[in-house]
C-alpha cells in the first residue's frame, strides 16, 4: 500500500521547493541603485550586508514585525537601509527612498523568482487525488496575495490554504506553525499529513516532531543531503520523484 492512501493533507514549503530566486539578491539591490543614476555598489558587500541586516531584523522583530504590528513596508525599509549601511553605503533620504521603492516593488512581483516546472503539475495532481494541499512558509503576505498567484500558483487551483509566518506570528522551525496547518486543513491528524520542504532544521525536524510524515527535496545537490539521508530522512531530487515515491507500493515513512 502506498503512503498516499494514508494521507489527507500535504503541506509544502515555498522557496527552494516550489520556486527559487533568479540570480542573487545583491544583484537586485545593485540594479536599484544604478536605476537612480548611482555607480553600482559592490555586489558582495551588499549581499553580505543584507544577510546581516535581515538576520538582525528577524531576531528583533520576528515574523516581519507581526507582534508589534509593524507595517510590512516599514519592516522592509529598515532592513534594506541597514543592508546598504552595513555594506558601507549611506544614501541621503531622497535617494534611498527611490532605491527602496524599486527594491520593494521588485520583490513584491514575480520578477526575481522562477517557479520549478514540476510545481504546478504536482500540486494540481495532489488535489485531483483528493488531498488537501497547504503552503507553509516563512514569508509575508505578498507571497499569498501577489507572488504565488503571479507565478501561476493560485489558492483554489494549486493549493487550498496557506500558513505564512508574517500573517500568523509563528515561523519555522517552531512546530506550532505545523499545528496551525493541521487545524486549517480541517483538524487533520498528524499521521495523516506529510510536509515537503528543503531544510532539515525548518521543515523536516519540526514536522516530524509533531508526528507528521516528512520528506526533503535536494534540488541543488547540497552537500548536507548526504547527512540528511544518514539521519534517516527521505531525500528526493524533485517533485516528480516525490509523486513516484508517494504512489510507490514501497513508500513508507
Amino acid at each position: 500500500m502506498s503512503i498516499l492512501t494514508k494521507l489527507r493533507c500535504i503541506t509544502v514549503d515555498v522557496t527552494g521547493t516550489l520556486m527559487a530566486y533568479k540570480g542573487e539578491l545583491g544583484d537586485y539591490y545593485c540594479m536599484a541603485a544604478k536605476s537612480v543614476g548611482l555607480a553600482c555598489p559592490d555586489y558582495k558587500r551588499v549581499h553580505d550586508g543584507f544577510k546581516i541586516a535581515y538576520t538582525e531584523m528577524a531576531k528583533k522583530h520576528p515574523c516581519f514585525g507581526h507582534a508589534e504590528k509593524i507595517p510590512n513596508i516599514v519592516w522592509w525599509k529598515t532592513c534594506v537601509r541597514d543592508s546598504f549601511v552595513k555594506a558601507g553605503y549611506d544614501f541621503d533620504e531622497e535617494t534611498f527612498e527611490k532605491i527602496f521603492r524599486r527594491i520593494y516593488s521588485t520583490f513584491g512581483s514575480s520578477a526575481p523568482y522562477t517557479v520549478f516546472s514540476d510545481s504546478q503539475p504536482f500540486l494540481r495532481w495532489l488535489r485531483s487525488q483528493g488531498v488537501t494541499v497547504g503552503i507553509v512558509s516563512n514569508a509575508e503576505y505578498r507571497y499569498r496575495d501577489v507572488i504565488l498567484p503571479a507565478l501561476g500558483l493560485h489558492e483554489g487551483s494549486e493549493w487550498d490554504f496557506g500558513v505564512f509566518s508574517g500573517l500568523e506570528g509563528v515561523e519555522k522551525p517552531d512546530p506550532r506553525i505545523y499545528k496551525i496547518a493541521l487545524e486549517r486543513a480541517g483538524n487533520v491528524a498528524p499521521e495523516e499529513a506529510l510536509h515537503i520542504g528543503d531544510s532539515m532544521r525548518k521543515d523536516y525536524v519540526p514536522a516530524k516532531s509533531i508526528g507528521m510524515h516528512a520528506l526533503l527535496l535536494d534540488r541543488f545537490k547540497t552537500p548536507d543531503a548526504e547527512d540528511w539521508k544518514k539521519s534517516g530522512a527521505t531525500v528526493l531530487p524533485d517533485l516528480m520523484a516525490a509523486r513516484e515515491w508517494l504512489t510507490s507500493e514501497r513508500s513508507n515513512d
